[in-house]
């Protein structure tokens, strides 16, 4: 990887000489996830909450052509308010460059990006998954197939009900990628903490899953793991009311021909909309909840590999 591809700010490149945590955070929940300003008052304030838990944040973004790790405010701000940013997975980020495009980047894009620049573990809200109806349409997210390759352990709250969770724990499973669930036996889905499926694993502690991450490097496993934070209780949404609001919105998109990329920010402004609200406090609870988490692993995980030299 030629460094000039990578335009790391001053904090991240330091923390990274100096060993210290950092906790990369994705961008497309800026630019695709919420509405202005709610979205630019959520990253800042994820920002916040990874620093008070003792990492560096580095947001992830691809700005005028160039690959950015850790973004400053005006960066941050022009983001959030464009209206002409691309969602890039990792397979968009070359085409992206070259016409020196602007991209909030998705789990696939930042996880291979994280890792690039030597950063081991990644925030977001959820991660995409198997979609309902993937035996006749193919519609998995590169989300699974970067986890089953690029070494970055990612934190979420799971994967939203508006997927078919069973069939994503299977996809896991095939691409060799630990599903830990942090605190709980369940794999939670998103607005709610049990989506009714078990988790592979339970880990209880930062500093345990800290070290499964460094055992699961020594080892060369060769893929990322899957750290499923639930929401918060206080934050959870009804599980009966969530997932009707989550139906009527799928079958609305079903009736409009909306698919691929623009499926997801579809079904979550329309989920937002007929929740009034409710879904985009949830979404922004959890995804603090999540950052809190992978700085504490991070803070860990530092700790753990000065340790072992």
């Amino acid at each position: 990887m030629k460094p000039s591809l990578l335009h790391l700010n001053d904090e991240v490149a330091a923390a990274l000489r100096e060993g210290r945590a950092v906790v990369a955070l994705e961008s497309t929940i800026i630019t695709h996830g919420m509405p202005y300003p709610a979205n630019l008052e959520t990253a800042r304030g994820v920002e916040t909450v990874v620093r008070e838990n003792g990492a560096v944040p580095a947001k992830i973004a691809v700005v005028a052509g160039k690959i950015k790790v850790g973004l400053d405010d005006r960066e941050l701000e022009q983001l959030a308010a464009a209206k002409d940013v691309v969602k890039a997975s990792g397979r968009d980020l070359a085409a992206i460059m070259v016409g020196g495009g602007s991209a909030g980047t998705t789990v696939s894009a930042t996880m291979r990006i994280a890792a690039l620049a030597g950063i081991g573990i990644f925030a977001t809200g959820g991660v995409g998954g198997v979609h309902r109806g993937a035996e006749a349409t193919f519609d998995i997210s590169a989300d699974l197939t970067e986890l089953g390759q690029t070494g970055t352990t990612v934190v979420c709250a799971g994967v939203k009900s508006i997927l078919d969770i069973a069939k994503t724990l299977e996809y896991l499973e095939t691409q060799r990628v630990p599903v830990i669930a942090c605190q709980s036996d369940d794999f939670p889905a998103f607005y709610t903490r049990s989506s009714g499926l078990k988790a592979d694993h339970r880990l209880d502690t930062a500093e345990d899953i800290a070290q499964a991450m460094l055992l699961h490097e020594q080892i060369g496993s060769g893929t990322g793991i899957l750290v499923a934070n639930p929401i918060p209780e206080v934050d959870a949404l009804d599980p009966a009311f969530i997932d009707g609001t989550i139906t009527a919105a799928v079958a609305e998109a079903e009736k409009r021909g909306i698919g691929r990329k623009e499926l997801t920010p579809f079904l979550l402004a329309r989920i937002n909309e007929l929740s009034q609200g409710r879904s985009l406090k949830a979404n922004i609870a959890l995804v603090r909840n999540n950052a809190a988490l992978a700085a504490r692993i991070a803070v860990a995980h530092a700790r753990l590999k000065r340790m072992a030299k």
